[in-house]
């Protein structure tokens, strides 16, 4: 089956931490560019952050210094580490496998912040 699945979201206080990820099963996960990205009430969904196959990272502004990106081919899986939690880091994410032919989306994991 080619999916992707996210785990580790939930509720926690502005401050704290949680560790998201995706397992991906199904494709050629090395070839893949993966990301995360997240979707706000009321928002476009947008870029939180990227890996290439080579390892070579990107962050959006919002998030740099504060969540990591980073991937485990042997595992197929890809994380985000996320500190510093704000409340407009509350949305939902995804993650996201990127090649020549693919562009395949998870359901979703919703990380709340609050207090």
């Amino acid at each position: 089956q080619v999916q992707l699945v996210e785990s580790g979201g939930g509720l926690v206080q502005p401050g704290g931490s949680l560790r998201l990820s995706c397992a991906a099963s199904g494709i050629s996960f090395s070839l893949n560019v993966m990301g995360w990205y997240r979707q706000a009430p009321g928002k476009q969904r947008e870029l939180v952050a990227t890996i290439t196959t080579g390892g070579a990272t990107n962050y959006a502004d919002s998030v740099k210094g504060r969540f990591t990106i980073s991937r485990d081919n042997a595992k197929n899986t890809v994380s985000l580490q996320m500190n510093s939690l704000k409340p407009e880091d509350t949305a939902v994410y995804y993650c996201n496998a990127l090649d020549r032919y693919t562009n395949l989306w998870g359901r979703g994991t919703q990380v709340t912040v609050s207090s």
